[in-house]
């Protein structure tokens, strides 16, 4: 297909044009002349130098990503299948060079190649986005490059930058679930995690508090209604600057089942404690903060008397 930019011969006016798609030509038929020798096509590539499924070809790879520890640009020597061509003695050439091609692997590139597969389990454990993989993935490679994982468990260190990948995502993973994940206790995690983002200097903001909200509801069974509440609760909670110096998480659930409380679908303490990873203690002191700064009192009272006659006019209907 010859260019648009291009109708006519500067050198006859013809518009009868040749394209040469084998050497890349747009020639006039008229008085042969070349106007461009540089034509790029745009089809599908007519070879495939990739093993597997060669039914569609495309003209480029697939992109850079920090998921691969020599992120995806690397190359290999040809596989059994490229060598069908070779006599004995070449096949066994290229087999001892592929054998030194994985024995010249670096220390940097096999410590990626451990790290990154556990990466890729600890994401596919908890359904973490692809953005939080590639992150996660980014600085484990900076810290590797700078020497920060050199007498640390690889384990830990991949723990630590995922749980950062998550804070500096705002993609809202506790500790205890990273934790629960990878088989470390949540200290140690922290430690790496405060770690590699000082060495790096890694700037991450303090978690928001709403960020939690709608996956404790999610797995609360909370309808949109009780979320929305809580949302709001936590937005007054915030305007009077009572989550300074708390905890977000213990925040949210407190706020979440006062919602529940407000909207009547109450949790008990302890299945938002389970769902949370808060202890009790603090869901009950972050309760007693918001309900006497926003006045909750009374009608949490009322809510509570109303719930209580009605359980009692069950129970003799019952009996």
């Amino acid at each position: 297909m010859v260019e648009d930019n291009i109708k006519k011969c500067p050198e006859c006016g013809s518009s009868n044009l040749y394209n040469n798609k084998d050497k890349g030509e747009i020639i006039c038929r008229n008085c042969g002349l070349v106007i461009d020798s540089k034509n790029i096509s745009l089809g599908k590539e007519w070879r495939d130098f990739d093993e597997g499924d060669n039914s569609e070809m495309k003209r480029s790879g697939a992109p850079s990503s920090y998921t691969k520890y020599d992120l995806g640009m690397g190359t290999s020597i040809g596989s059994e299948n490229d060598t069908f061509s070779l006599n004995k003695k070449q096949r066994y050439k290229l087999q001892r060079l592929k054998r030194w091609q994985k024995r010249l692997s670096t220390v940097m590139e096999k410590n990626l190649k451990i790290a990154l597969g556990e990466l890729r389990r600890l994401s596919s454990f908890l359904n973490l986005p692809t953005s939080i993989e590639e992150e996660a993935g980014k600085i484990y490679t900076e810290a590797v490059q700078k020497n920060l994982v050199r007498g640390r468990s690889i384990e830990n260190v991949v723990a630590g930058v995922v749980y950062a990948a998550c804070r500096r995502q705002n993609i809202p993973r506790t500790l205890d679930e990273i934790s629960e994940a990878s088989g470390i206790d949540k200290k140690e995690i922290g430690r790496s995690y405060r770690y590699v983002t000082r060495e790096l200097k890694i700037k991450i903001l303090p978690s928001n508090p709403v960020d939690y909200i709608s996956r404790f509801a999610s797995i609360l069974d909370y309808s949109p209604k009780t979320q929305s509440r809580g949302i709001e609760i936590l937005s007054k909670a915030l305007s009077l600057e009572l989550t300074s110096g708390r905890g977000p998480i213990g925040i949210a659930a407190a706020a979440l089942y006062i919602a529940g409380l407000l909207e009547g679908e109450r949790r008990t303490q302890r299945d938002i404690s389970e769902v949370s990873g808060v202890t009790e203690v603090t869901i009950r002191n972050r309760y007693k903060e918001i309900i006497l700064k926003l006045n909750l009192e009374d009608e949490i009272k009322k809510i509570k008397a109303k719930n209580k006659e009605k359980n009692e006019s069950e129970n003799e209907n019952g009996k």
